[in-house]
């Protein structure tokens, strides 16, 4: 596997339209097609916000290019509850349905990977 681009970042909303911008720029780069390439984007976004909803101060994403697209993201003081809200039920559905490989950790440390295939 190639890394392609690794950020650290505060985890706030006003910071992820700049995360979905380098994103779009990395598929652009690998050939995704404009509706892969905000698939994309769209993942990246729900697994920010499962990293925000956790409570998690700061994110780390990483692009990895291997048989597609790989996208790890770690989040820093997360404190997770029992029970998932409905938007992080909605955003993991969502995950599910557009990407492979999925994983999902929950914890003071939370992580999300996936990779992510393009046309």
């Amino acid at each position: 596997m190639t890394m392609l681009l690794t950020m650290e970042f505060p985890l706030d909303r006003g910071i992820m339209t700049t995360v979905r911008l380098a994103v779009g720029g990395v598929c652009s780069l690998l050939g995704f097609g404009i509706e892969a390439a905000e698939d994309c984007k769209v993942c990246v976004t729900e697994g920010l916000l499962l990293l925000l909803h956790a409570g998690c101060g700061q994110a780390k994403l990483t692009l990895l290019r291997g048989d597609g697209l790989e996208v790890r993201l770690t989040g820093e003081g997360g404190a997770p509850s029992e029970e998932r809200s409905a938007e992080e039920e909605i955003s993991v559905a969502l995950l599910t349905a557009l990407v492979e490989d999925l994983s999902v950790e929950r914890g003071e440390r939370c992580g999300i990977s996936f990779r992510f295939k393009g046309e």
